[in-house]
């Protein structure tokens, strides 16, 4: 019993050692690409000692709800402008902890094959979130359809379109639903995420595309107080891996590129 003492005593200080660096992390995520980017680097933070809890949402609203009455730790779903637009809107201090990818925006269509055949009053639907429809507009300029106000606007919104040579006419819709409604719009700005979900090809699909250099970077995000951690500084360093960056590589095809 003597021998089998200082065994059994090294043997709870072991598990004491390990307890005290393993560590439950919970992260909110829209379904694709990022809860699959998640799942890939869940089995290399648990080597770490961290386990990954991954919490998969459908809107862009309960993923900051809910960080920021701290019900879940982390989030990764959005880009910087959103986060600072929902800052603002709603009085949180969420804060970007790492950048991941970007999703190149596109505009899709049932109806037509080019947009040379776009016709003068056609109906189009944007994300009807501030930062997310103000970036529909700006690619709608950068493709010549649109002139507005302020080139430069971030917030920009139908109301701050000064040219309008077709008298486009515009429908706000929840980001989630736009895949739903091309049947029944003449085009359709869709966030990557959304048309990967709907079984769209942004490369071969879309009319016309952000490009790589977008600003609009997916990010992870959390409290101020939590952003220092070990657990989020141990998924950052997993997400901008060299083996996330050939998985989005050899995933997406070029549908999602890596933004670090």
């Amino acid at each position: 019993m003597k021998k089998l003492l200082p065994i059994l005593t090294m043997s709870v200080a072991a598990l004491a050692v390990g307890s005290a660096h393993a560590g439950k992390l919970s992260i909110a995520a829209t379904p694709v690409p990022h809860a699959e980017l998640l799942e890939f680097v869940k089995p290399v933070l648990a080597e770490q000692g961290v386990e990954l809890d991954i919490k998969v949402f459908t809107d862009y609203v309960q993923p900051n709800v809910q960080v920021a009455d701290n019900q879940i730790d982390v989030n990764y779903f959005q880009h910087q402008p959103y986060l600072d637009s929902f800052n603002a809107e709603r009085k949180t201090d969420l804060v970007t902890v790492g950048l991941v990818h970007v999703e190149p925006f596109g505009g899709y269509s049932s109806k037509i094959k080019d947009l040379s055949e776009l016709k003068d009053g056609a109906l189009v639907a944007l994300p009807n979130d501030p930062s997310n429809g103000a970036r529909a507009l700006l690619l709608l300029q950068q493709e010549g359809l649109i002139e507005l106000k302020d080139p430069t606007n971030i917030l920009a919104t139908s109301r701050d379109v000064a040219k309008n040579p077709k008298k486009l006419k515009f429908k706000e819709l929840e980001a989630a639903t736009l895949p739903r409604v091309l049947a029944d719009v003449d085009l359709a700005l869709i966030n990557t995420n959304y048309a990967l979900e709907a079984g769209l090809n942004p490369l071969e699909d879309a009319l016309f595309i952000e490009g790589a250099d977008s600003p609009y970077a997916n990010i992870v995000a959390t409290t101020q107080e939590k952003a220092q951690s070990e657990d989020v500084k141990k998924l950052m360093e997993a997400l901008n891996s060299d083996a996330v960056r050939q998985q989005i590589t050899e995933q997406y095809q070029g549908a999602i590129v890596p933004a670090f």
